[in-house]
């Protein structure tokens, strides 16, 4: 066999492999697309709000309107409580999850239909501490808030930790809008996805997830 027999067979697989990612990305690409336009809205034990930025106890247009969205979900009787989760940056004051709930029972929801989780600071770090407190519940079931992008990473980590969880989108917030806004949460979020997969970590805090 020449060199050049060689070369050729080398230069397919390699052009094989470069395929397969490209079609891997995009396909995780689609099915973030995809899982963003789903709203489910089953009775679940709980309504689990991702966190997100606070400031001085204030909750950022992204958390507030993740906030009012689990508001709604609690008025509709979807579940009888509201978990909010997200602990605090170097020189907050307080945390996502304690704004969240001040800001919920300030939007009308019964102080004892919230709980507050004051920790972690990424999607796996509040999937994490939200089923750790569902499973010492005994609750099992619980409806998602986050970004529509956010959903499918989030639903995954929630249901790798042990929770039947479906998600229920925000769509008013910052992170939907524009054609080029979204293009750029959905990449951010397919690199973040695909992160996850292969080392089971959470990479929102590298300098490509912002």
């Amino acid at each position: 066999m020449t060199p050049l027999f060689w070369f050729r067979w080398i230069r397919r697989i390699v052009l094989g492999i470069i395929l397969g990612i490209i079609v891997y990305v995009g396909s995780v690409a689609i099915h973030i697309w995809i899982v963003a336009g789903e709203d489910e809205r089953p009775h679940s034990d709980a309504i689990v709000v991702f966190g997100a930025a606070e400031y001085d106890g204030t909750p950022s247009p992204v958390l507030a309107d993740r906030l009012l969205h689990a508001a709604t979900l609690w008025r509709d009787r979807v579940a009888p409580r509201i978990i909010t989760v997200g602990g605090q940056e170097l020189g907050d004051i307080t945390t996502e999850a304690q704004a969240g709930r001040k800001y919920l029972i300030a939007h009308g929801v019964k102080p004892k239909d919230v709980i507050a989780l004051a920790t972690g600071n990424d999607t796996l770090q509040n999937a994490r501490a939200v089923a750790a407190e569902m499973k010492a519940k005994h609750w099992t079931t619980a409806v998602l808030v986050t970004d529509p992008w956010n959903c499918l990473r989030a639903r995954t980590m929630t249901r790798d930790q042990g929770i039947t969880a479906v998600t229920s989108p925000e769509h008013a917030g910052p992170a939907v809008g524009s054609t080029t806004t979204d293009i750029r949460y959905i990449a951010r979020e397919t690199e973040a996805y695909i992160y996850y997969k292969i080392f089971g970590n959470d990479d929102e805090h590298s300098p490509g997830v912002v």
